[in-house]
């Protein structure tokens, strides 16, 4: 991670390659960008964007360069676009962060701040060197249990598509599962997330939703199988809404993992919904996170 931070900010002058830092770190897209995310505690093109900005606010207190040229060395292809997002930064239009920097030299008073608050404390002016590189703490309060779990069969549909999405997958699932009489008494259900959403356009993410069905079953037309190799899972229990899941898997994976001495091996990591929002409220919403794990040395 250390590295790849190193890459992100020496490269403020490219448009970011994130299949190559995941590459550079061993890691598959999807799964470097949650570690990323939970150890930096922001996403590479997060930290990319930021970093972009403040490099742009020191030109802009610093230089008389025009402000449509220091948007564009930002990556904005318009004036209009870098005003948007610098006032989402600063709380003002580059012109009037200009101004007020040109006032505050001429009072001799403190000039508006060009860092923007990051956990990571890494700034477009520090060096970001190992000594202020601060990865992002706190995994005291997630439970994690080391699972010895069998090997899964499991039929699904594929979705391609919004993440969001992924609960039509489930109604279509539902349907053809329940007319072959899959259903009949309640499946473990479970989602597969193939693709990193920084690195894949939306209309092309690819997941699957599905239920663990026995190996006798005989799968109708519509259902896909996919087997899930028996050995060491970790696992952490997500209580709450859906839409907190995106944390919940960056911190398991960018602050539990590196921090327990356990190593991530090949094969599916995947989500198992323990009840459904049909059942409970959102809050009370209960979602088993699994991760594979490298077998132990005998």
């Amino acid at each position: 991670m250390r590295s790849a931070v190193a890459r992100v900010v020496s490269s403020l002058d490219q448009a970011l390659d994130l299949e190559r830092l995941a590459r550079g770190a061993a890691l598959s897209p999807l799964h470097f960008h949650r570690i990323f995310r939970g150890m930096v505690g922001e996403t590479p093109l997060e930290l990319h964007r930021r970093l972009r900005m403040e490099r742009a606010a020191r030109e802009l207190a610093e230089c008389e360069t025009p402000v449509t040229t220091i948007a564009l060395n930002a990556g904005y292809d318009s004036h209009e676009a870098f005003t948007r997002a610098f006032r989402g930064f600063y709380g003002r239009a580059p012109s009037e962060f200009r101004q007020a920097c040109a006032l505050e030299r001429a009072n001799c008073a403190r000039p508006p701040q060009i860092e923007i608050a990051a956990r990571s404390g890494i700034h477009f002016d520090s060096q970001a060197t190992d000594s202020i590189l601060q990865f992002v703490k706190g995994v005291s309060q997630m439970n994690v249990e080391i699972k010895q779990m069998p090997a899964l069969r499991v039929a699904a549909v594929h979705h391609v598509g919004p993440y969001s999405g992924i609960s039509d997958a489930f109604a279509r699932l539902g349907e053809i599962a329940g007319r072959a009489g899959l259903i009949d008494t309640r499946p473990t259900m479970l989602a597969l997330y193939y693709d990193d959403p920084e690195v894949t356009p939306e209309a092309e993410l690819s997941s699957d939703a599905a239920i663990v069905v026995p190996e006798s079953a005989k799968l109708p037309p519509g259902l896909d199988q996919h087997r899930l190799p028996a050995g060491r899972y970790a696992c952490t229990l997500h209580i709450g809404p859906y839409e907190q899941l995106g944390d919940a898997w960056s911190r398991f994976m960018g602050q539990w993992l590196p921090q327990s001495g356990e190593r991530m091996t090949e094969g599916a990591s995947f989500e198992i919904y323990l009840n459904t929002p049909g059942e409970v409220p959102k809050e009370e919403l209960r979602t088993e996170i699994y991760i594979p794990l490298a077998p132990t040395n005998p």
